[in-house]
C-alpha cells in the first residue's frame, strides 16, 4: 500500500470506498447471524430481567414476574429488526474499528498510532463493561423500582413491549457511554486540553 503522503485525493477516496464496503459487508453478515439468533436472545437474555429468578433479585426477593403486552401490530417485527441491528453493531464493532484503523493508520506518526490503538482498545473494553453493569445491575433494579411504583391505587402498571425495549436499549447505550468518560478525560489530557490542576479543582463536578 502506498504511503499516505504519496497518495492523491482520488486514491484516498478509493481507499475510503474500499474500507466502507468492507465495513458494510461485515455488518451485513453479522446482522444476518444476529437476526437468526435474536428470538433465542430475547427469551434468555433481553427478557431475563422480567423474571423474578434473575440473579440480582436474590438481594431483594421479587415474587412476581413482569408481564409485557404488545399494543402495536408491527412492534414485534420492527423490534426484531432493530435489536438484531444493534446486536450486530455491538458484536462486530471491533472489526469495524479495525477496518477504520487500517484506513487512517498510514496518516499517523508512530507515537500517534500508539495513542489511537490504546484509545480503541480501552474504549471497547470500557463500553462493554458499562453495558454489563447496566444489564446485570442498573436496568433490573430500575425496572423493578418503576414497575412497582404506585402513584395511585386506581392506576395499574401495565408495561408495553415497545416501552420495555426502548428503555432497555437506551440504558445499555447510556451506561456504555458513561463508562467512556475516563478514556475521554485521558485523551483530553494527552492533547493538553485538560490539566492536572483542573482535575483536582473540579473533581467534585
Amino acid at each position: 500500500m502506498a504511503r499516505a503522503s504519496e497518495m492523491s485525493f482520488w486514491d484516498h477516496l478509493d481507499a475510503l470506498r474500499g474500507t466502507l464496503i468492507h465495513m458494510c459487508v461485515i455488518l451485513a453478515a453479522c446482522f444476518c447471524i444476529a437476526f437468526y439468533f435474536t428470538p433465542m436472545l430475547f427469551n434468555k437474555v433481553i427478557l431475563a430481567p422480567c423474571s423474578h429468578t434473575f440473579f440480582i433479585y436474590h438481594l431483594f426477593p421479587q415474587k412476581n414476574d413482569v408481564k409485557l403486552i404488545n399494543i402495536n401490530l408491527t412492534d414485534q417485527f420492527m423490534t426484531h429488526m432493530n435489536t438484531a441491528f444493534w446486536i450486530a453493531l455491538i458484536v462486530c464493532a471491533p472489526l469495524l474499528l479495525w477496518q477504520l484503523w487500517l484506513f487512517i493508520r498510514p496518516a499517523l506518526y508512530p507515537k500517534e498510532r500508539n495513542y489511537v490503538m490504546t484509545a480503541f482498545g480501552m474504549g471497547m473494553i470500557l463500553f462493554y463493561i458499562g453495558v454489563a453493569v447496566s444489564y446485570f445491575f442498573v436496568f433490573p433494579i430500575t425496572l423493578r423500582f418503576l414497575i412497582n411504583y404506585d402513584l395511585s391505587d386506581q392506576i395499574i402498571n401495565t408495561l408495553s413491549f415497545g416501552s420495555y425495549i426502548s428503555n432497555f436499549m437506551m440504558m445499555m447505550l447510556v451506561m456504555g457511554l458513561v463508562f467512556e468518560m475516563p478514556l475521554v478525560t485521558w485523551l483530553l489530557a494527552m492533547f493538553g486540553i485538560i490539566k492536572k490542576w483542573m482535575l483536582k479543582k473540579y473533581q467534585r463536578h
